[in-house]
């Protein structure tokens, strides 16, 4: 596969260009920067700092990744960015690199659609097949797992996580944890249900909804606290979509959770 670079693009020496990759007018490409086969970059991109982009991603105007952090706890140590396969990001999209007080690496999956002007922050966690929306803004820390929708103008707050197969709704504002499958709406986000659509249009057996569905409600209305009835639930179910929510519930974390 040929590789095209503009006349106009700068690429600095070091950095490693894979076959087919396309670099259009006035892009900048940094020295520690690695560009997988058919990556396209197609106009007025800049790609800096220690950044791996996955294969056959492609990179929208005005995006500008692996940029330092917006930490002023920052002082300019080694840290990464890597980015999976086949992503699609788009124009004004910003995404940074770690910290060393949080791992040093932000890291996407593949197969994402990153939409127009959203901002992954430093030593975020992102899965595969996510969607942020446009002007979206994902603090430092967070961890989103894969399949989750995070729609237009929302902001979720640093170390916050995001659980498998979850949606939140359009101008949220995510403080706490979301459990898998959980469906987020409202300016200070609620966990208001469940995201039943996106379980439908992946083929999620009705048996294994019918038992996400009971055990949302055993989350919501059960005795004791929140905790509590997350702990029964691990000793009840045999559905193995409840048993992942309830190992993300109980799993290590440094907020609280958005409760039913």
């Amino acid at each position: 596969m040929s590789t095209e670079i503009h006349p106009s693009a700068i690429i600095e020496p070091g950095a490693q260009i894979g076959p087919g990759c396309r670099i259009g007018p006035f892009c900048t490409v940094g020295p520690q920067v690695v560009l997988g086969d058919g990556v396209e970059l197609k106009s007025h991109v800049v790609v800096t700092g220690d950044t791996h982009i996955g294969a056959q991603t492609t990179v929208f105007p005005f995006s500008v990744i692996g940029e330092i952090p917006q930490d002023l706890k920052f002082g300019g140590e080694q840290t990464r960015l890597r980015i999976g396969a086949r992503n699609r990001i788009r124009e004004h999209v910003t995404m940074n690199t770690g910290t060393a007080g949080g791992g040093g690496e932000t890291r996407v999956g593949d197969d994402g659609l990153f939409m127009a002007g959203c901002h992954i922050a430093h030593d975020a966690q992102i899965g595969n097949n996510v969607i942020i929306v446009n002007q979206t803004a994902i603090a430092g820390h967070v961890i989103i797992e894969d399949d989750v929708i995070v729609g237009g103008l929302c902001g979720v707050h640093q170390f916050v996580r995001i659980g498998k197969g979850a949606i939140i709704g359009a101008l949220s504002m995510v403080t706490n944890d979301v459990i898998p499958h959980g469906l987020v709406q409202g300016p200070r986000g609620e966990l208001d249900g469940l995201n039943l659509v996106g379980l439908k249009r992946k083929g999620v057996a009705r048996g294994d909804i019918t038992a996400l569905r009971a055990a949302f409600q055993a989350l919501k209305d059960g005795e004791g606290s929140f905790m509590d009835r997350a702990r029964r639930l691990s000793d009840e179910t045999d559905s193995p979509y409840v048993a992942e929510m309830v190992a993300f519930i109980l799993g290590d974390t440094d907020r609280n959770f958005l409760t039913p």
